[in-house]
């Protein structure tokens, strides 16, 4: 057997190794942006809904706090229109 070609197929290995192992991580570096970014999207989504959410739980606390047990009660406040009320109803 010759020496060189060891050594050449042993190089070629060895390169072959490292740009499969760089390509790699290039793609989880990529995978990792991309779930961040879908993470960020859910999480400004869901800031928006709790901001909604928290302003009509207010809107109904101050209704209630203007309507006493001896007063006639005039409807709720309707929630928002964006307000993303699935998960509450069946």
């Amino acid at each position: 057997m010759d020496i060189g070609a060891v050594v050449g197929g042993g190089a070629a290995l060895v390169v072959g190794v490292l740009s499969w192992t760089q390509s790699r991580s290039t793609n989880r570096r990529a995978d990792f942006t991309t779930i961040v970014a879908e993470l960020r999207t859910d999480l400004d989504a869901e800031r928006e809904q709790r901001k909604l959410l928290t302003t009509y739980v207010i809107d109904i606390w101050r209704w209630a706090r203007r309507v006493g047990p001896d007063t006639p009660a005039g409807p709720a406040p309707e929630p928002p229109a964006e307000l993303d009320l699935a998960p509450w109803r069946r």
